[in-house]
């Protein structure tokens, strides 16, 4: 729907549409929403930025967590980039020891990886997350991190 509007904003701005023409989606323009409680512990907020489309399969979205926050135990199918854009979090995979990540980090988490990521206790993180999905899914929730994984430090 989103994806409509800009498209019927940048018709009626001069923008020819197609597959091969500059397209621009302004900020703004799709509504943040909160992680939900049964993926994620703490405060997060999810700032969707784009979606797949018919000649690239990534979708990519902001993702910011509160001191403290972090997502439950998860995989990607296809993998998993975050780029890391301002605060200070942490990155596991699982049985791995837990890796602080700082604005400018990029990690590469590999298909099937049982991992998580989040805020650091006292500083908010605010990451890009660009995924494909395999067969219509692009990630698969697992459960919860623990307080006391949450807060084994290598």
């Amino acid at each position: 729907m989103a994806m409509t509007a800009i498209s019927l904003s940048m018709a009626a701005s001069g923008f020819a549409q197609s597959e091969s023409s500059v397209q621009v989606s302004r900020n703004g323009t799709q509504a943040s929403f909160k992680g939900p409680a049964q993926s994620f512990t703490g405060a997060v907020r999810v700032d969707p930025l784009f979606q797949t489309r018919p000649t690239t399969h990534a979708t990519g979205a902001y993702v910011t967590f509160e001191p403290g926050a972090r997502t439950a135990w998860h995989t990607h199918p296809a993998g998993q980039t975050l780029v890391v854009t301002a605060g200070s979090g942490h990155v596991q995979r699982w049985g791995d020891a837990v890796h602080d990540i700082r604005p400018g980090d990029v990690v590469w988490i590999p298909p099937g990886q049982k991992h998580w990521h989040g805020a650091s206790a006292t500083t908010a993180m605010t990451h890009m997350a660009i995924t494909e999905p395999v067969d219509g899914k692009s990630v698969n929730w697992l459960e919860k991190v623990s307080d006391a994984q949450y807060g084994v430090r290598p």
